[in-house]
């Protein structure tokens, strides 16, 4: 599986992966799914909102589904698809996501997807019989490289982001959601909460590659996940004067980069003090002509703290810090949060189960990285299971797992998936 999948959306020049939504690379990804779907004769599904589902037993399906093989296939009126409008929430539920950041790396998503079949087979090689439905899913546009937006899958379907807000989202060509869908090939009118679903599943298990090294120095390959801090992301708009690099004296010019510059320094110095996070990782220039002084320079903010109140004080810093820059600049400063998700704790009682499964000394541990699994955690238990990482680079091509790590993690994923779903 790992080998079919590795070469699907990789840059030949960086290494790293640019599996984007609706592109196709993103459908190269899905046919890859589908096909892990079919080889085990499990029931396919595609929801509302774009995520893969794929079942081993009664899927518990929500308004919106459907099960044809082509995951193209427009939406009609739930043609074929069976419900669980009647069930009570016992399914259990696995995977994680197929999409990258730019130039990304191959573990970050695609290893719980992975993973997750590989756990299937595993349960299937131990004569374990589910007594519980037990599902693998893709969500879709978890890393949100193209709208900006993360989780836009599993925020659709846990109602987090509206439908008007999803069909205004845009790519930085000013392709829409709505047009990259039916470029695709979908039906963007049948986005929304799909609460049914959601009713439908009792536990949702997501196993990750650890984006960080607090395994790396112990004797553990898997560990399990406490909590997620909050965070966001943030727009700053800096609005100044377009003129000639050559002839405007300095004196008389209004750069809006000089401003945006002093406020990555400001934002590292607030964050580091605070013992949080902030990152300035993508930035747009207009013009952006080399002799050109801008007109205007905007810059993505990705701030993480352990706790809200220490965020929202960061953040507050580095506003402040940018606007009193920007008076002795002569620019403007607008800043619009884009996205915010509080902190998850993840639910005790499946972490501590889980915990328990693993073994007595099993590292539980908090991150700063958002998953799809905080996303639904607010409407189903959820939990997360992480791979170590040796180097603790991740959302690059440096991103690594050793392979013993990697089939730990299937090893322990299904010790996990067996305790839930085939004990009544």
């Amino acid at each position: 599986m790992w080998r079919e999948l590795a070469a699907l959306g990789r840059d030949s020049h960086s290494g790293g992966y640019r599996r984007y939504a609706w592109t196709a690379a993103d459908a190269d990804c899905r046919a890859w799914f589908t096909a892990q779907a079919e080889a085990r004769g499990l029931t396919y599904e595609l929801d509302r909102n774009g995520n893969q589902w794929a079942w081993l037993g009664e899927p518990r399906t929500g308004a919106g589904a459907r099960t044809e093989a082509d995951p193209g296939a427009r939406t009609g009126a739930d043609r074929g698809a069976r419900t669980g409008a009647g069930a009570v929430g016992d399914a259990v539920v696995t995977g994680s996501h197929l999409d990258s950041v730019p130039d990304g790396g191959a573990f970050d998503g695609p290893l719980g997807v992975v993973s997750a079949f590989a756990a299937l087979d595993e349960l299937r090689a131990r004569g374990a019989r589910p007594a519980k439905p037990l599902a693998v899913v893709n969500f879709g546009d978890e890393e949100g490289a193209r709208f900006g937006l993360a989780c836009v899958g599993s925020r659709l379907t846990a109602g987090q982001l509206g439908v008007e807000q999803a069909h205004a989202l845009r790519d930085g060509d000013g392709v829409s959601l709505r047009q990259a869908m039916e470029g695709a090939g979908y039906d963007p009118e049948a986005i929304g909460p799909d609460p049914e679903r959601l009713a439908g599943i009792g536990a949702f298990v997501e196993l990750h590659v650890e984006q960080g090294r607090a395994l790396a120095d112990t004797a553990h390959p898997v560990g399990v996940a406490s909590a997620i801090w909050p965070h966001g992301r943030w727009r700053f708009d800096f609005h100044g004067e377009a003129n000639h690099a050559g002839t405007t004296r300095i004196d008389d010019r209004r750069d809006p980069m000089l401003t945006y510059a002093n406020t990555v320094l400001a934002a590292r110095k607030k964050a580091r003090l605070a013992g949080a996070l902030a990152t300035f990782g993508k930035v747009a220039v207009e013009p952006n002509g080399v002799n050109a002084i801008p007109s205007l320079v905007r810059g993505w903010l990705d701030s993480r703290a352990a706790d809200e109140e220490t965020l929202a004080a960061v953040v507050a810093e580095i506003e402040k810090a940018a606007a009193e820059r920007g008076a002795r600049d002569g620019v403007e400063v607008l800043v619009s949060r884009e996205s915010f998700t509080p902190v998850v704790e993840f639910a005790h009682g499946l972490r501590d189960r889980i915990a328990e499964r693993l073994g007595e000394g099993v590292p539980v541990l908090p991150t700063g990285a958002g998953h799809d699994a905080g996303i639904l955690s607010a409407a189903v238990p959820t939990a997360m299971l992480y791979v170590r990482n040796p180097t603790g680079v991740s959302h690059s091509p440096a991103e690594f797992a050793e392979e013993d790590d990697c089939v730990a993690g299937v090893t322990a994923l299904a010790d996990v998936l067996e305790g839930l779903a085939c004990q009544q």
